[in-house]
C-alpha cells in the first residue's frame, strides 16, 4: 500500500536558468566561511555518508527553510542550559562575527549528514579536539566542559529536535515513525561527537526534555541571540523582514513550557498568518533543486541524479 501523496517528497520545481544560477550561488555562499574554499561533496566518488541516501536526514536537511528555522530553535534550547550557554557564548564568535559562525556551523551540519564518511569522521574528530580546550565555570560557579557527555547529549538532541520539528511544522507533516527514523539515523554521528546518550526516538527525546526541566533557566543571552539572528546580514537587506519572520517561526516550535521558562512571549513568536507564510516558503523550498548544494553533490557522489531527493517514492 502506498503512502498518501501528502507524505511523499515533493516533485522538483524547475526554475528559469538565470534564477537557478542565482539561487545556487546564494546557497553556496551561505555555507562558505570567508577565506575558505568551497567544500566538494562529490568526493570521494562512491563513498557513502554516515546517514544513508534514502534516510529521513537526507530529506530534511536539504530544505534551507527547515535548516534556518530548526537551527535557531535548537540554539534557543541550547542556551536555556546554563553550562552550554556559558560555553557557547564565551568560547565562540557568535557576538562578534555571527555570519562566519553560522556558516561554519551550517557547513559542519552538512558535512555530518551529506559528507563522505571519511570526510565527516575527520571533521568531527577536529571538532572534538577543539571542544577539549573549552572549559570553565558558569556565572553561578558551576563547572562545564564542552566534551561533557551530558552536555553533548543535550546539544545533539536539541539540534535534531529543532530540524525535524521545523520540517514537520513548515514543510510537511511527519509520522511518528519518520520522527523516530531521523533520531535513530543521527546515532552514528552522535557517538563520534561524544554524545553517547543521544536519544534515538521521539519518546526518548520527550523523556530527556522532561529530565531537563529543572536545569533550564532564563537569561538575557537568549534575547541577545534572537536579536543577532534577526539583524545579522544573513539574507540581503530587502529580505531582512523574511529573516526576522523565520526567527519568530523558530521560537514558535520550541516547547511551550520552555518559552514560559525563558520569558518568550507571544510577541516573540509567529502568528497564524505568519506561520502559513513560512509553511508556504518551506514547501516551496522543498521543491527547488539546489544543484550545487551539499545534498545534490552528495547524490552525484553516489551516482544518483541531482534531483534524487525530490522524486516521489513509495516505501
Amino acid at each position: 500500500m502506498q503512502r498518501s501523496r501528502s507524505h511523499d517528497p515533493a516533485t522538483a520545481l524547475p526554475l528559469p536558468s538565470f534564477i537557478q544560477r542565482a539561487v545556487d550561488s546564494l546557497a553556496q555562499e551561505l555555507l562558505r566561511p570567508r577565506g575558505s574554499p568551497a567544500m566538494d561533496f562529490t568526493q570521494p566518488a562512491g563513498e557513502p555518508a554516515l546517514a544513508p541516501h534514502d534516510s529521513m536526514s537526507w530529506q530534511v536537511f536539504k530544505n534551507p527553510v527547515a535548516m534556518f528555522v530548526g537551527g535557531v530553535a535548537a540554539v534557543i534550547l541550547e542556551l536555556a542550559e546554563p553550562r552550554v550557554r556559558t560555553g557557547v557564548w564565551e568560547h565562540s564568535t557568535f557576538r562578534t562575527r555571527p555570519m562566519q559562525r553560522l556558516q561554519r556551523t551550517g557547513l559542519a551540519a552538512m558535512v555530518t549528514v551529506y559528507g563522505a564518511r571519511s570526510v565527516a569522521e575527520k571533521m568531527i574528530a577536529g571538532v572534538v579536539r577543539r571542544h577539549g580546550e573549552v572549559a570553565g565555570h558558569t556565572p553561578a560557579g558551576e563547572p562545564y566542559a564542552a566534551n561533557d557527555r551530558a552536555l553533548l547529549t543535550w546539544v545533539q538532541a536539541t539540534a535534531a529536535f529543532g530540524f525535524v520539528q521545523a520540517y514537520h511544522a513548515y514543510v510537511r507533516p511527519l509520522r511518528q515513525d519518520e520522527f523516530d527514523r531521523l533520531y535513530l539515523e543521527g546515532a552514528p554521528a552522535a557517538r563520534l561527537y561524544g554524545a553517547l546518550d543521544a536519544p534515538t526516538s521521539q519518546d526518548e527525546v520527550s523523556a530527556l526534555f522532561d529530565r531537563m526541566r529543572g536545569r533550564l533557566e532564563a537569561s538575557p543571552i537568549v534575547f541577545e541571540f534572537l536579536d543577532i539572528m534577526s539583524n545579522a546580514p544573513i539574507l540581503a537587506a530587502p529580505l531582512r523582514p523574511v529573516q526576522r519572520l523565520l526567527v519568530r517561526a523558530a521560537v514558535e516550535i520550541t516547547p511551550v513550557w520552555v518559552r514560559e521558562c525563558l520569558g518568550l512571549t507571544r510577541a516573540h513568536g509567529a502568528g497564524a498568518i505568519e506561520k502559513r507564510l513560512v509553511h508556504w516558503a518551506g514547501s516551496f523550498a522543498d521543491r527547488i533543486v539546489l544543484r550545487e548544494s551539499p545534498a545534490a553533490q552528495a547524490c552525484r557522489r553516489l551516482g544518483l541524479p541531482a534531483d534524487y531527493l525530490y522524486r516521489r517514492r513509495s516505501p
